[in-house]
């Protein structure tokens, strides 16, 4: 029982993780200039299983107790071009008049978090119908 509250744990976490991502894309449409110098990137979250490997090794890690569910591999930034847009008196506009803005889809980072919320409300539906079926066991054994 404990792996299958586990699983859900982790799954809770990484959505977690991706709607701080998505708001902080969000948050920085609009943000031409980082501390790293340039218009802010698109960041996007990578997933990765936990008990990676082939059949084998996933077998071997459940038979060692290894904790099986989702983690967190990276965050990346998009490298799509950034948009051009030609505002001549923007403080960051090019010798040409361009201000490069962030590569953000605002309808797009909202698909993202409403997918992102769906699949954190599926995790704890899983992880309540888990603990039900704990306690039903339990009631079972009295």
């Amino acid at each position: 029982m404990a792996d299958l509250f586990s699983v859900s744990a982790s799954g809770m976490e990484a959505q977690r993780f991706r709607m701080n991502i998505i708001a902080s894309n969000l948050a920085n449409v609009e943000t031409t200039r980082t501390e790293s110098g340039g218009a802010y990137r698109r960041k996007d979250i990578v997933f990765a299983a936990q008990g990676e490997g082939g059949f084998g090794s996933v077998l071997q890690k459940a038979m060692d107790s290894a904790a099986p569910g989702v983690k967190v591999a990276g965050v990346i930034e998009d490298a799509r071009p950034l948009k051009q847009v030609y505002e001549p008196a923007h403080p960051d506009a090019d010798a040409n008049g361009y201000v490069a803005f962030p590569n953000i889809n605002v309808a797009e980072e909202m698909v993202n978090m409403i997918a992102a919320s769906r699949s954190y409300e599926a995790n704890v539906s899983a992880f309540k119908a888990t603990r039900e079926m704990a306690l039903k066991a339990l009631e079972i054994g009295q």
